[in-house]
């Protein structure tokens, strides 16, 4: 697997966590547990990858989403 095929398939997981990451760190000191913080990494880790996996359908889904508001 090359850089590029991993960068292909993983995109979404990474922009995710690194999302989750950035909530964590503006959040500062608050009372979160850490298994919250693992939790938080990780859900939106795979909400990042199953966007990136599932583009056309969340798409599609969003624009319903907004023209029904």
């Amino acid at each position: 697997m090359t850089f590029k095929d991993f960068i292909d398939k993983y995109l979404g997981m990474i922009i995710g966590v690194v999302v989750a990451v950035l909530v964590i760190v503006i959040g500062g000191d608050t009372i979160i547990s850490a298994l919250m913080k693992i939790a938080l990494i990780v859900g939106l880790g795979l909400l990042g990858k199953y966007i990136q996996t599932n583009k056309t359908s969340v798409k599609d889904k969003l624009k319903t989403w907004i023209d029904k508001m």
